[in-house]
């Protein structure tokens, strides 16, 4: 928990009264509403580089993994092979609601795998080398799946409108309170164990 005292804004925004359940709707709507996410890994030199990421479909109800479709030619492969502790964030622009995946990187080129979560339109960012190998298409052998499973998930989500914002921070500006237009919810290591266990048993 938060000292009230001296990171006030972030005492008052925990919050700590909704289910498992509710915690997971809050999330999926952020992930579904952002669309996109940024994946940071880290570099052999100790640098962490980021980029943007779609997480693909299905994504049902206890899902809390995260799994994406990407070229096992790119850098971050090397990067996750080196070290698979990961980080998976999303911000939507709209409502300011933010999201943020700690967790384990794992890499398959499963095909079924692949079958259930590729689309037509991820092949356009692969191309076609006119190879008849590497086409871009599900069975190009540069295809690989990216499942991040969390071990925790840090969440804000705004409670109040834009409009409603301004003033509470106007407010706050004049009284010295710190403003919390929203709230800070955590998906704890235990909670998503539970889920994954759910999720499975399907």
């Amino acid at each position: 928990m938060a000292s009230a005292t001296l990171d006030p804004y972030t005492a008052s925004a925990e919050d700590t009264a909704h289910s498992p359940q509710e915690k997971i709707a809050g999330l999926h709507e952020i992930v579904k509403s952002a669309k996109i996410g940024m994946l940071t890994t880290h570099g052999a030199d100790g640098h962490l580089h980021s980029r943007a990421m779609v997480p693909s479909s299905p994504f049902d109800a206890t899902q809390l993994s995260l799994v994406f479709i990407a070229n096992n030619a790119s850098e971050k492969f090397q990067e996750i092979k080196n070290d698979a502790h990961v980080n998976v964030s999303f911000c939507d622009i709209n409502s300011t609601s933010w999201a943020s995946y700690s967790g384990t990187a794992k890499v398959s080129q499963d095909k079924e795998l692949i079958r259930k979560h590729f689309s037509s339109s991820v092949s356009v960012y692969f191309g076609d080398l006119k190879d008849g190998v590497h086409t871009g298409k599900v069975d190009d052998p540069r295809i690989s799946v990216i499942e991040v499973v969390p071990d925790e998930i840090h969440y804000w989500v705004a409670t109040k409108g834009s409009i409603a914002r301004a003033a509470d921070a106007a407010v706050s500006k004049v009284t010295g309170r710190a403003s919390a237009p929203g709230e800070i919810r955590v998906i704890t290591q235990s909670e998503i164990q539970l889920t994954q266990k759910l999720h499975t048993s399907e």
